[in-house]
Formats: C-alpha cells, sequence, structure tokens
C-alpha cells in the first residue's frame, strides 16, 4: 500500500520535500495556508509597473548545490541563468570608482593571488584575515573573528556578509558566515557563478514542482491552514483544518514547513528564532542600457545590489528594519538617485514598486542561531523544514532547498528502518 506524506507549506522547503518525496513513489498531499505557492520566493503581475516582479531578488550561485538539483529535477535547470565566470562588476557611489572582481573558473581561489582579478588596493595579507572565519563556531560574532574594517571588507566581505546574514556583519554569527565563505570565495569561481530567475522566480522554482506533483497524482490545497495535530502516542495521528480533519495512518509521515511562528503555535514547546530582520526591494520600470550588467554590486550608498531584467532596473536592501517605515515615494526617490549612479541611467522616476519583507528572515546572530531546531521532532513520524531550521546556513534558498532534501531523506531512512 502506498504511503502518504503530507507536506504542511508550499514554500521551497516544503516543495523540495514534496518533490523528492513523489520521486521516491509516495503520495504527497501539500497544504499551504495561504492562497499562493512559493512562500517568499514567488513572483506575481505588479499593476504599479505593469511588469511580472519577484517579491524578493533572490541570488543563487553555482556552487549552490541543493537548489540546482533541485531546479534540475523539477526541468527547470537552464532558467537560471548567468554568465560564463564569476565575475563581479561593483560600483561605489560616492566615489565612482568601478571594478571588477573575477573569481575566474576553477575549483582552488587562486583569484586572490592575481592582482588584476581581485578587488582593487587590496593585498594578500587582508584575504589570508578572514581564515578564522572558515573555522568560527556558530557562538562567535563575525566582529569577533575577523576585522570588520579597510577596503576589503568595504568593498566585498561587508556586502557579501550583508547579502548572507541580512544583519550587519560585525553582529552576525562567524560560523554561518564562515559556511557562505568556505562554500563561495574558498571554492573558486566553478562555486560562485551567479544565477538569477530572468523569467521569474515562480516560473523556474515553484509553477514546475507544482505541476510534477500534480502529475504525479500529488495533491495541492490552497487556503488549507492547518490548525492543530492530533497525537497518537509518540506519533501525529491525525491533522485538523477547521472544518476538515484528515487521519493518519501508522506509516504516513508529516513535514512541517512553515515560518517559526505557526510552527511553533501547532507545536507547543518547540524551540526557534524569535527576531527577524527585514529585507526592503524596489522595481522600476526601466529599459537597462545594452551592456548592463546582470547583477552589479553598489557600495557606498542606499542601495547594495542591482539587478538588470528585461524591461525592468530591481534593487535590494539587505537588513532593512531601518526603511520599513520610510514613505514610500521618499524611499523610491532615494533608492532610483542610487540606481543612475550606478546603472549610468538618467531620468525622473519611472513606475515603481517597493516591497518591504518585515520578517525576510530570522536574525543569524549566534543567539538566535542557537534557537533553531533541527529536523527530527519528539514524533517519529513528524519532521522540521525550513529555512530558519538548523541548516548550517543563513536563510536562503539553498538552506531552504537543504532543509526540504533533509526532512524527506529522513522520512526515506525511516521506510527502509
Amino acid at each position: 500500500m502506498q504511503k502518504t506524506a503530507h507536506i504542511i507549506g508550499a514554500g521551497i522547503s516544503g516543495l523540495s520535500a514534496a518533490v523528492r518525496l513523489a520521486n521516491a513513489n509516495y503520495r504527497v498531499c501539500v497544504h499551504e495556508a495561504t492562497q499562493t505557492t512559493g512562500g517568499r520566493c514567488r513572483s506575481y503581475f505588479d499593476a504599479a509597473t505593469n511588469l511580472m516582479i519577484d517579491n524578493g531578488n533572490h541570488l543563487l550561485l553555482s556552487g549552490n548545490s541543493h537548489a540546482l538539483a533541485y531546479a534540475r529535477s523539477i526541468g527547470t535547470e537552464a532558467g537560471l541563468v548567468g554568465p560564463k565566470r564569476a565575475q563581479f562588476p561593483f560600483c561605489d557611489v560616492s566615489t565612482g570608482q568601478r571594478w571588477q572582481l573575477d573569481l575566474g573558473d576553477g575549483r582552488l581561489p587562486l583569484w586572490v593571488f592575481d592582482e588584476a582579478r581581485r578587488v582593487p588596493d587590496t593585498g594578500l595579507r587582508d584575504y589570508l584575515a578572514l581564515m578564522p572565519l572558515i573555522w568560527a563556531g556558530t557562538d562567535k560574532l563575525v566582529g569577533k573573528a575577523i576585522p570588520c574594517e579597510g577596503t576589503l571588507y568595504q568593498r566585498l566581505v561587508q556586502p557579501l556578509l550583508l547579502a548572507a546574514l541580512n544583519v550587519d556583519p560585525p553582529e552576525g554569527s562567524a560560523g554561518l558566515a564562515g559556511a557562505i565563505v568556505r562554500e563561495t570565495l574558498l571554492a573558486g569561481g566553478q562555486a560562485c557563478r551567479p544565477l538569477i530567475a530572468r523569467d521569474g522566480l515562480s516560473s523556474v522554482l515553484i509553477e514546475p514542482a507544482v505541476k510534477l506533483l500534480q502529475d504525479k497524482g500529488a495533491s495541492v490545497q490552497l487556503g488549507h491552514e492547518l490548525r492543530e495535530f492530533v497525537m497518537n502516542g509518540s506519533q501525529v495521528g491525525g491533522l485538523k483544518f477547521g472544518d476538515d480533519a484528515i487521519s493518519l495512518a501508522p506509516d504516513d509521515v508529516v513535514v512541517l514547513a512553515v515560518p517559526p511562528r505557526p510552527a511553533a503555535s501547532l507545536l507547543p514547546g518547540l524551540k526557534t528564532p524569535t527576531k527577524f530582520r527585514a529585507i526592503v526591494n524596489a522595481h522600476f520600470r526601466f529599459d537597462p542600457p545594452r551592456d548592463a550588467p546582470p547583477i552589479l554590486g553598489v557600495v557606498g550608498g542606499l542601495v547594495e545590489w542591482l539587478f538588470a531584467f528585461p524591461q525592468r532596473l530591481s534593487v535590494t536592501i539587505s537588513n532593512g528594519d531601518r526603511l520599513v517605515d520610510m514613505p514610500r515615494e521618499e524611499l523610491a526617490q532615494a533608492i532610483w538617485r542610487d540606481v543612475c549612479k550606478a546603472g549610468g541611467v538618467q531620468g525622473e522616476l519611472p513606475p515603481w514598486q517597493i516591497v518591504r519583507e518585515r520578517r525576510a528572515t530570522f536574525e543569524a546572530t549566534p543567539e538566535q542561531n542557537a534557537l533553531r531546531p533541527g529536523p527530527v521532532t519528539a514524533f517519529k513520524n513528524l519532521f522540521l523544514a525550513g529555512d530558519w531550521t538548523d541548516t548550517g546556513l543563513p536563510a536562503t534558498i539553498e538552506g531552504s532547498v537543504r532543509s526540504g532534501d533533509r526532512a524527506a531523506d529522513l522520512v526515506l531512512a525511516r521506510r527502509q528502518a
């Protein structure tokens, strides 16, 4: 008899678990509380710009092995596009200086030995000073592990860690920062090619997964919010969705892939992160210059990363709590001024949209990282997934997919036991 896996939550972590289990011949039922799939990784039509936009500009790297394997499994790896080499153009909007970081395409970080390929005005010794991050514990602060000052920090380390940790790097967990450095800068250019879903996150990472699941006979129910678990000794025996209740057979499993707050309310006593940080994204309907790079790192201003899409320029600002209450028009004008300087464009403010995700990621500090639970719960058939669980990475798409894969692998190991 076919076993059933109930996946609670249709974000990236839930969908990756669902795809893995459907491919392993489980009958999969996905339950999503909202009316949309994808969670914080989705696209939608925006009337202000008259364009399909993503709720956040998510950047993947060629070394994100779980995320790329997930895309491959749903047939959309080709939808993640980027340059052939790991090259990152940067601009300092305060001075006008421009440079390009060229990590090459090898498996070793040999670029640090080549003055023409590394950050201008930096030497080998600056890079060696980052080594303590590589073996730092998650309970240590970045600011206690490495010097958070100087040219290399301002032009590379700060932008990289700010984007990854979504906190001011000195207050972030050195262990989480070290994981990022190990998997990117230390792994050579072959792991660092930037990849973006040019046609939108939903069309590349979400909708094809839902279609694959449905083609395999899975159900994906929207507006189906889990209200309560019915426990049967050491197992989950049932699921209550308001008026709707489902009884579980002894071999059925549940993967809970929802944000920390609903997870904690469904599982009293579950330890979860309690502090979060905002990310601000801005989208402008504007044809990028023909020679605009797909991704431009920006320092010295408000903008941090500038993305060039067809008919659109988009911006990401991490650790954005200071901007969530700023008047929208004023914020859009301030961001557009930086875009003009960085992108080499001119003109009045075009049609725009600001997306402020107030609880975009958990706070990647040692204190909050210590609150992240593992995938196993006190109940034999219930597993956790989500970028906020203890993945060893900050809250990223790669972390989300890893958590879903890990939960699914635990389910499969249980079947074989």
